[in-house]
C-alpha cells in the first residue's frame, strides 16, 4: 500500500490512459506523442493533485474548492520569475526600471491565466463535473482579475485587448486600420 501513495494516477482514473496503453490499437492518441499542450495539462494536473496529497491533512480531489485553488496559485508565486514591484517601491510604476530593487518575484498573470484553463479541462476530463470545477469559480476569475491588474499597475504597463487587423478579402485593396474599430 505505501508503495503505491507517491503515484499520481492510477490505471482505472483514465487520465491518458490511452496515450500510455500499448495494448488496443484503436486508439489514435497511442501511436503518437501528446502535443505540447496535453503534456503541460498532465504535467499541471500531476502537480495539483500532488500538491493537494501534501496538505495536513491531504485533501481529496472531490472535497477540494476555490480556496485550495487559491492557496496553491498563491504557493506557486515562489517560483515566479516577473518582478512586482510594490506600492512603496520608487520603481512603482516603471516599465524599466534603472536599477535592481527588492520587490518579489510572482508568477505572470499570463502564466497563472493560463495555467488556469489546463487545470480546468484536466479536471473534467478526469471525471469533475463543471458544475463543481473549483477552477471555474467567481472566486478564481476575481483573483485572476486582481492579480492582472496590480501587476499591470506594478510595471506601469496597462494590459489592453489587443486589436484584429482586418481582413483584406479585395485582393488589392488596401485599407487603414484607424476606420476600423473592434471590441
Amino acid at each position: 500500500m505505501s508503495s503505491d501513495r507517491g503515484r499520481d494516477f492510477t490505471p482505472d482514473q483514465g487520465y491518458f490512459s490511452s496515450i500510455n496503453s500499448s495494448e488496443g490499437g484503436e486508439s489514435h492518441q497511442s501511436s503518437t506523442t501528446p502535443s505540447r499542450y496535453e503534456s503541460q495539462k498532465r504535467r499541471d494536473w500531476n502537480t495539483f493533485c500532488q500538491y493537494l496529497r501534501n496538505q495536513r491533512p491531504p485533501v481529496a480531489l472531490p472535497q477540494c474548492n476555490s480556496s485550495h485553488v487559491l492557496d496553491f496559485l498563491r504557493y506557486l508565486d515562489q517560483f515566479g520569475k516577473t518582478k512586482v514591484h510594490l506600492q512603496g517601491c520608487i520603481f512603482y510604476g516603471q516599465p524599466e526600471p534603472p536599477a535592481p530593487c527588492a520587490c518579489p518575484l510572482r508568477q505572470a498573470w499570463g502564466s497563472l491565466d493560463a495555467l488556469i484553463g489546463r487545470l480546468r479541462a484536466a479536471y473534467e476530463e478526469n471525471g469533475g463535473s463543471p458544475e463543481t470545477n473549483p477552477f471555474a469559480t467567481g472566486a478564481i476569475r476575481m483573483f485572476l482579475r486582481e492579480v492582472k491588474e496590480c501587476q499591470s499597475k506594478a510595471r506601469g504597463i496597462p494590459y489592453k485587448k489587443k486589436k484584429k487587423k482586418p481582413d483584406q478579402q479585395s485582393g488589392g485593396e488596401s485599407t487603414s486600420s484607424s476606420t476600423f474599430s473592434f471590441s
